[in-house]
């Protein structure tokens, strides 16, 4: 069986971040069965502009874009920043909606945070509009996760651990 490109995307604007290393350890865990790519430092794209958006997107968002065509899933690990979603991820979907590239893409939605609840309810909201396919199973809330992420990575809540595991085998299901 041939590995399953996965684009995955670093909604935190912080480097070594907790949903950075989550992001790491997922892209380990999986190795054997996904090639990932991950999309790190989201505050280096330019903003949204809608004038641009279709008739003259700039290069990064070209191949922003084609990086979601080829996957054959997506992950989004995210915070969750104001009891919502950080900007740099709104910017990144933004970028996408006027055109299909997420309708019907498998995605797993990962909500790391001091607590969380608004911005992952926000995310799949945001999902469900540009019509991404996911489902319970696929979607991981994960509140306190400086807790819960060790320095060098490691997941050391067991329960955690266990969440994580039964979301990548659900995410493996819908792809």
């Amino acid at each position: 069986m041939s590995k399953k490109n996965i684009f995955i995307i670093v909604g935190s604007a912080s480097e070594n971040s907790s949903n950075e290393k989550l992001v790491d350890y997922i892209a380990n865990e999986t190795v054997g069965f996904f090639k990932t790519t991950v999309l790190r430092n989201l505050k280096y794209l330019p903003h949204f502009d809608p004038e641009m958006s279709n008739e003259n997107p700039p290069q990064e968002i070209i191949a922003l874009r084609e990086h979601i065509v080829q996957a054959d899933g997506i992950i989004i690990c995210t915070p969750e920043y104001v009891f919502s979603i950080p900007s740099g991820l709104k910017n990144v979907i933004e970028w996408c909606v006027s055109t299909v590239v997420l309708s019907d893409k498998p995605v797993g939605l990962i909500t790391a945070s001091a607590h969380g609840q608004k911005g992952h309810e926000e995310l799949k909201l945001i999902m469900k509009t540009v019509m991404a396919k996911f489902t319970d199973d696929t979607t991981l809330l994960i509140s306190g996760v400086k807790g819960k992420v060790s320095r060098d990575g490691q997941i050391t809540d067991t329960q955690t651990r266990n969440d994580v595991t039964k979301f990548i085998e659900k995410f493996k299901e819908i792809i």
